[in-house]
């Protein structure tokens, strides 16, 4: 897509995303078994096709690039929603294309792209990502996946392991799924074992899989630090203290300022960091360690800057701000760290 087209095209998703995905909506969703709004994700998929971005046309996609999935992403981030576009549309999809397996995409991206179905990615130990929490022994995998996005919810499990990644089903024998609450309730996670559970390796995704996952974070993480800016200075501007609006005064003012600063900066490094995906550029894991590291840190300072600014009214339960807060933490550790660039 063109510039102009990309802006259309984010503005659609923000207009459907601002009649469906309210505070109001988005508390039903974490209170909910399923975690998420089935009928906002359903609108998602069949008014603006957002789990076929990236699904090449053979197999019943729009064959996008990953800047318009990820840009997706921004915009879920920014009202927190839980719909599987990251887990599912993004990280499913993907793994499945790099793998190169076309009986298995043929077999699985149609329904991923549809919608209809969702994937979920098993792969972290207990420790995080940088070891797999399962491993492969002949057709058949041994082991806990944690911290799986969706985990409950999935209709088709993709594994990870040090010998490929493998397809099986959350009903194969040997499958055990359980919710696991996390610091944000926003986001479905879950632990999910496997006692010689059979399955079919697809292929080696290499190490694109976690730039992908880094740099879809980095995306969402600018999304929902511009919507943190935002509240802010709504809220500044319609809080009166000494006769005058707060946000009159200089020294928030200049708080303010540095939040803007660090959002537009965020948002720069994500673009980089997913147009150098798309492209395949050479520079491609240097650009998304950098949003990682710059996008992560950013959207840390902001969510703490509104609750500061917010003041007393940020900490209760019926203001969105501390939702922001503990998404901003959550996502410091998803998919790892990038305190120091992971080898190849």
């Amino acid at each position: 897509m063109s510039s102009n087209e990309l802006l259309e095209f984010r503005s659609s998703v923000r207009a459907l995303l601002a009649k469906h995905a309210t505070p109001e909506a988005l508390r039903a969703a974490m209170d909910s078994d399923l975690g998420y709004d089935p009928k906002l994700w359903q609108l998602l998929c069949e008014q603006v096709g957002v789990a076929a971005l990236a699904v090449p046309e053979q197999w019943g996609g729009v064959g996008a690039s990953l800047v318009e999935s990820l840009m997706v992403v921004g915009e879920l981030g920014r009202v927190l929603s839980g719909v599987p576009m990251l887990g599912s549309a993004v990280l499913g999809v993907q793994a499945v294309l790099l793998t190169g397996d076309e009986q298995a995409c043929e077999r699985l991206l149609p329904g991923l792209a549809e919608g209809s179905r969702t994937a979920a990615l098993c792969w972290a130990d207990a420790q995080g990502w940088d070891d797999y929490g399962v491993r492969a022994e002949g057709g058949s995998l041994s082991g806990t996946a944690h911290y799986v996005l969706h985990g409950a919810q999935a209709d088709v499990l993709l594994v990870l392991t040090a010998d490929g990644l493998f397809e099986t089903s959350p009903t194969a024998a040997g499958v055990t799924v359980t919710p696991t609450p996390g610091l944000d309730h926003t986001r479905a996670l879950a632990s999910i074992t496997f006692t010689e559970t059979p399955a079919t390796r697809l292929g080696d995704p290499g190490t694109r899989l976690r730039d992908i996952a880094w740099a879809a974070l980095a995306a969402e993480q600018v999304g929902a630090a511009r919507r943190c800016l935002e509240m802010t200075v709504e809220y500044t501007s319609a809080r009166v203290q000494f006769g005058r609006p707060i946000g009159s005064f200089q020294a928030l003012k200049h708080r303010m300022a540095d939040m803007y600063v660090l959002v537009e900066s965020a948002e720069s490094a994500a673009l980089l960091a997913a147009q150098s995906l798309a492209a395949g550029s050479d520079s491609a894991a240097e650009d998304v360690w950098v949003a990682r590291t710059y996008c992560t840190e950013a959207f840390s300072t902001v969510a703490a800057e509104t609750i500061q600014l917010h003041g007393g009214i940020a900490i209760t339960w019926e203001h969105d701000a501390h939702l922001y807060f503990k998404r901003a933490h959550a996502t410091t550790e998803l998919f790892g760290t990038a305190r120091r660039p992971i080898a190849a």
